[in-house]
């Protein structure tokens, strides 16, 4: 039987320095104030035990890991039909890239780029009575935790410097894949964006998934086992922006990443798994987290493959 928390502790004296390789998000100033050397890593397995290393209770941006709690309310509510409005496929083109829009009619590759993002938000204010709150709440069932809270420096951070998530949103009203007031979907993104949660928290909160969509801590089922399974493929898939296939081939793990610097993971009936470094590679991905993590399958010989 694996000693998560030694092997945690283990992986974090390994890797903490590769810190020192990248560099904080600037491009939001809220985020550029940030520690290059914070660093924590959190595992929780099924039955709910946790395991936690450095950081791992210091809140943080989780920016586009956001998009799966979005996306995971749009799609219990739509289901397939979401299809119609986002792809399945990786982009091949940056997170906020608009180059791809103009070719496929204001279609976004997939619900975890930027326009892919702004849609499921425009999904959610189409579908749900109180946006924000009702988003909050549904992080804060995930994680059995009420503390979570947005970060209201960051979401104000991001309305003021978010233009090209502005002119995304714009460009595909343009093509009717935008239906509500682009001012309000652009506000519930950039709220979405800046809910603050540490790696405890997001290992948490991402256990439905390893627990085939059921909520462990209370038993709800958040997505049936055909569509958790299909949110995971997507995760592998478009989960670290344009590294994913390199973060698949090094890890093996469906996960999703943030320009925070957190990044969380999961097998399936075995355990999730997030970290949190700030210091990013030019892919806007942790480089400490990304080497945790690949310590973590090589060293438990546990992935999806």
């Amino acid at each position: 039987m694996t000693d998560y928390q030694q092997l945690i502790e283990r992986i974090y004296h390994e890797t903490k320095d590769f810190a020192q390789q990248g560099k904080v998000a600037s491009y939001i100033p809220a985020l550029a104030r940030v520690p290059k050397d914070a660093f924590g890593i959190s595992v929780v397995t099924p039955d709910g035990k946790c395991y936690c290393t450095g950081d791992a209770q210091q809140p943080f941006s989780i920016q586009s890991i956001s998009k799966l709690f979005s996306f995971t309310m749009a799609y219990s509510k739509l289901g397939v039909e979401i299809w119609d409005r986002i792809g399945k496929e990786p982009s091949g083109t940056a997170f906020n890239s608009l180059i791809q829009l103009e070719h496929e009619h204001g279609i976004p590759r997939n619900p975890f780029i930027n326009a892919g993002a702004i849609v499921v938000a425009d999904i959610i204010l189409s579908n749900f009575s109180h946006p924000k709150e009702d988003l909050l709440n549904f992080v804060r069932e995930l994680a059995d935790d009420q503390n979570i809270r947005f970060d209201e420096e960051v979401a104000l951070s991001e309305k003021e410097t978010g233009h090209r998530n502005k002119a995304l949103a714009h460009f595909m009203k343009s093509f009717g894949n935008i239906h509500n007031q682009v001012d309000e979907v652009l506000d519930f993104y950039f709220y979405q964006c800046a809910i603050a949660m540490s790696t405890e928290q997001l290992a948490k909160s991402f256990l439905f998934l390893a627990n085939e969509g059921t909520n462990s801590y209370n038993g709800h089922e958040i997505l049936n086992p055909s569509r958790a399974k299909r949110l995971k493929a997507l995760m592998l898939t478009t989960g670290l922006y344009n590294e994913s296939g390199d973060f698949a081939f090094r890890v093996g793990m469906p996960a999703k990443s943030g320009v925070g610097g957190g990044i969380v993971a999961v097998i399936p009936n075995v355990l999730s798994i997030a970290t949190w470094s700030p210091a990013l590679n030019p892919m806007g991905n942790s480089i400490a987290g990304i080497e945790a993590m690949e310590r973590f399958t090589t060293y438990t010989g546990k992935s999806i493959f």
